[in-house]
């Protein structure tokens, strides 16, 4: 087979392309992230607190969470001072209903 200039040109050109390829993870690797987006960013109160509806209408143990993205406060009811959803009557898991509680106005921060 004949070997002409263009052919080799051209593969010169492939594999400095291909070099190129390679070479770019060594040079700039992707920044390492430790966090990605939660799908609900959330501040969990630490302990049981004692939750009251606004209109005062229950009052219970539970823990309180903030969702950051709109400054409303949800209460999580645990019914007891145990830090989830706890009864002695049922073996099966619990699941807590949160009501809502109040709301942070974050938006009032900037101004």
């Amino acid at each position: 087979m004949k070997n002409d200039p263009v052919t080799k040109l051209l593969l010169s050109v492939i594999a400095i392309a291909l070099v190129a390829i390679a070479i770019r993870p060594f040079r700039t690797p992707a920044p390492a992230q430790a966090q990605s987006g939660a799908a609900y960013p959330v501040y969990i109160e630490p302990g049981v607190q004692m939750l009251k509806t606004a209109d005062g209408s229950k009052q219970v143990y539970g823990r309180m969470v903030v969702d950051l993205r709109t400054g409303k406060i949800w209460g999580f009811p645990t019914i007891t001072t145990d830090p989830y959803p706890f009864n002695a009557l049922n073996s099966k898991p619990q699941t807590s209903q949160p009501f809502e509680l109040g709301r942070f106005a974050f938006e009032d921060m900037d101004k």
